[in-house]
């Protein structure tokens, strides 16, 4: 049985109302809209709110040369609940307005890491959790030479403060299966490398 396409389109949703509710760094709208129903028929009218974040991309710094992985360590005020406040995470960033996303790449890269990258590999466009959000990540993996590029970077005017790691490829997929790199795009990408680093390396 073939994959399905979707049977419904932008012409299947009616929205009624927009209000923006909240509006600092990112934008909280409420909506009330109603939709096509898989029954043929059409929802109540209900209300959603969701978060504007826009479009943002995130790239896995690769060695092949020399099997390395480059991973960021950074304080994240959402992990606050959890107790695990600093993250292993991708270079990652929001594009600035219609930014190209490999633009926006190279800039992530050279704020967060230092490096300028050799190639670039697109993986996928992901949305970020659409219950809540309209942010779509794009993941890269960013082919460059890691040896000697540890150290920290960020921005000091948008208050990062950035662990720049340079680590063997084994160690970073051990960690992988034992759950410490825990964000959901950097889970996407390392499992993306590991099925396709052959050919990188090739």
């Amino acid at each position: 049985m073939a994959f399905p396409d979707h049977q419904f389109s932008s012409k299947d949703v009616e929205i009624l109302q927009e209000r923006t509710v909240y509006k600092g760094f990112f934008r909280m709208q409420k909506i009330q809209l109603r939709h096509r129903l898989f029954d043929g028929g059409w929802s109540q009218v209900v209300e959603r709110e969701l978060m504007r974040r826009g479009e943002a991309v995130g790239v896995i710094p690769y060695d092949p040369e020399n099997r390395l992985i480059g991973l960021v360590e950074q304080f994240r005020v959402g992990a606050i609940a959890d107790g695990d406040h600093w993250l292993f995470e991708l270079v990652a960033g929001m594009r600035d307005g219609s930014e190209p996303a490999e633009q926006a790449v190279e800039r992530e890269l050279l704020e967060e890491s230092g490096l300028v990258a050799r190639e670039l590999h697109e993986i996928c466009d992901c949305w970020v959790s659409p219950g809540g959000t309209d942010e779509k990540v794009r993941l890269f993996c960013a082919i460059a030479d890691l040896s000697g590029a540890a150290g920290v970077f960020g921005m000091p005017d948008e208050h990062e403060d950035i662990l720049f790691h340079v680590l063997p490829e084994a160690d970073v997929y051990r960690a992988l299966e034992q759950g410490k790199c825990n964000n959901f795009a950097t889970v996407v990408a390392l499992q993306w490398l590991q099925l396709n680093q052959e050919k990188l390396i090739g």
